[in-house]
């Protein structure tokens, strides 16, 4: 191949790239997200600066993707904390666990999400809507809600999800060192929100080494809301580069 062939490639292996180029658009996304009050002293070991978490306050969520752009169909589960950097109001991910490759290597690759392969799982059954996650074999977390119990405000729903998200991105260089470290910022865009729930919700976290989700126990369950969109994940920006601070 060329050099200048070469210069043209989105993202590896050349033969075969394992994702296309975004923006990446999803239908039928379905959400289930479980608020829960945790331990002040598990969100400031969790939440980095110049990140702040204003309370204690930590979202379970699992969400259903079974038509997006490049990336297939697969559901997806993790945390994230309520955070503020700079006056702006978002939230920061700590963990995501999902069961498709494309998603995974691009998730990390651009926007720097924390995925991790994982078998989440989410659906109803009679009464209740059930977000599941499983890490090799174990159980990591139960979530489960009334469904269709109280109707949302959908604009409401469609702000929340068209918010400020952030990660913390880190690429090691190939002699051990890290070649980068960012704070990035992203939003969804053109979100159509189908229909929202809020309701009872319970979750129930289990210990694991390696989807260490219990380190943020659950003290008080806040809310659960369940709602129906299309949207788009477009690329991000840096809000701030760790290794260019002194």
């Amino acid at each position: 191949m060329k050099l200048d062939d070469i210069k043209r490639q989105f993202t590896m292996p050349l033969v075969s790239p394992s994702y296309p180029p975004g923006p990446y658009r999803f239908r039928d996304r379905e959400y289930l997200i479980i608020s829960y009050r945790t331990d002040p002293e598990a969100i400031e070991q969790a939440v980095p600066e110049p990140l702040h978490a204003p309370e204690p306050i930590v979202k379970f969520e699992v969400i259903r993707m079974p038509d997006s752009t490049g990336f297939g169909s697969y559901t997806e589960s993790g945390l994230a904390i309520p955070v503020v950097y700079k006056g702006m109001q978002g939230a920061f991910v700590v963990c995501m666990f999902l069961n498709d490759h494309p998603p995974i290597a691009a998730g990390r690759e651009i926007w720097g999400f924390p995925k991790k392969w994982g078998e989440p799982s989410l659906g109803v059954v009679r009464d209740q809507i059930i977000g599941t996650l499983d890490y090799s074999g174990v159980r990591v977390a139960t979530g489960t809600m009334a469904y269709n119990y109280e109707a949302l405000d959908l604009e409401e729903i469609k702000k929340q999800t068209g918010g400020n998200n952030f990660n913390l991105k880190i690429i090691p260089s190939v002699d051990g060192s890290v070649a980068l470290m960012q704070l990035i910022r992203y939003q969804m865009t053109d979100v159509k929100v189908k229909w929202a729930w809020k309701g009872p919700a319970a979750l129930d976290i289990h210990p694991c080494a390696l989807a260490p989700l219990y380190k943020f126990p659950v003290r008080e369950v806040v809310g659960g809301v369940h709602y129906l969109t299309d949207l788009t994940l477009p690329y991000g920006e840096v809000v701030y580069d760790y290794l260019k601070q002194s």
